[in-house]
């Protein structure tokens, strides 16, 4: 591949980013994109150390704890001491967790059917494939 269309590509990726960032507030999806993110992994992990959940969303320690207090405030997720070394935290999905990620998930559909409306249902398919394909390899 050529090196100006290595970087014509992470340009555009960039820039599409930037648009559903824009986009996709706590007033739209009901909640923050970081916030979708981590009730997103929880739910697929069942239960994380809650330094695993900062390192996976490159937050730093502080910045972890208040995105974690703002989601337990919300009562989407639970922390609670690990029994088998009291210094670390153990964080869950709630239910109530779970309906609001639901529905973020709906209205994330919404603004995904605007940003990418130009392309048809094979073309968001082969989107999904390559970035995912793209990602694979990765430390994130």
């Amino acid at each position: 591949m050529n090196p100006a269309t290595a970087t014509g590509s992470i340009s555009l990726l960039t820039q599409l980013s930037r648009v559903v960032y824009r986009r996709a507030t706590q007033d739209v999806i009901g909640m923050t994109l970081k916030q979708l993110i981590a009730l997103d992994h929880l739910r697929d992990n069942t239960s994380c150390l809650q330094q695993g959940l900062g390192q996976m969303l490159m937050l730093d320690p502080n910045n972890c704890v208040l995105l974690l207090n703002d989601l337990d405030e919300r009562g989407y997720v639970e922390r609670r001491r690990d029994p088998a070394d009291r210094r670390r935290h153990i964080v869950e999905i709630t239910a109530d967790g779970r309906a609001a990620l639901d529905e973020a998930e709906r209205k994330l559909e919404t603004l995904e059917e605007q940003v990418l409306g130009t392309l048809d249902a094979g073309e968001r398919a082969q989107l999904h494939g390559l970035l995912s394909k793209a990602l694979e390899g990765t430390d994130e």
